[in-house]
């Protein structure tokens, strides 16, 4: 499956918050995110991500083993994904190190979640705030095949115009990529 995704800058995180909170009750988590790479980096080159991502909520902690080809759409950055829960955080990352792997880059991102139906498609917007990074990030996104990514993303944009949000905030910068920047300062 591929994760059509956009990703946008917000201006006013609190209407948009609210917008959102119309749509769906609201999932508060906290995501410690950490990546690997191969030790020559050939991940990062290619365009992939593996990430181990143990998310805290209210429902209690969770844990998932992340893998993200290379994007297929390069307006959105929309990548295959793949994932699995796992039971044992500590144990998935000694099995990615002891398969050679070598963490790239770990970081807190603090989320509000909101799963709802939009123009036939179950979506997930999220609002993140990345205490190292200035600013609050609205992902949007929806799970579909290859032929359809197309048509989801221009669903994802007619979402995102309905909160306010318009072409000029969308951003391909990642955390990733912001988090190594903000700590090199």
């Amino acid at each position: 499956m591929i994760e059509a995704e956009l990703k946008a800058r917000v201006h006013a995180p609190e209407a948009v918050m609210r917008q959102l909170d119309e749509r769906a009750t609201a999932r508060v988590e906290v995501y410690r995110d950490t990546y690997y790479d191969r030790l020559d980096g050939s991940l990062e080159k290619a365009g992939e991500e593996l990430r181990v991502r143990t998310v805290h909520g209210v429902d209690g902690t969770r844990t998932v083993l992340t893998h993200k080809g290379a994007a297929v759409d390069a307006e959105s950055g929309s990548k295959p994904e793949h994932e699995a829960r796992v039971e044992d955080a500590d144990q998935a990352h000694a099995i990615l190190r002891g398969l050679g792997y070598a963490e790239l880059i770990a970081f807190e991102k603090r989320c509000r979640n909101h799963d709802f139906t939009a123009h036939g498609r179950q979506m997930l917007a999220t609002l993140v705030w990345v205490p190292e990074i200035d600013g609050t990030f609205l992902e949007v996104e929806t799970l579909v095949d290859e032929d359809d990514v197309s048509a989801a993303l221009d669903d994802i944009r007619a979402v995102l115009a309905e909160l306010g949000i318009g072409t000029a905030d969308l951003t391909l910068e990642t955390y990733t990529g912001a988090v190594a920047a903000q700590r090199a300062v």
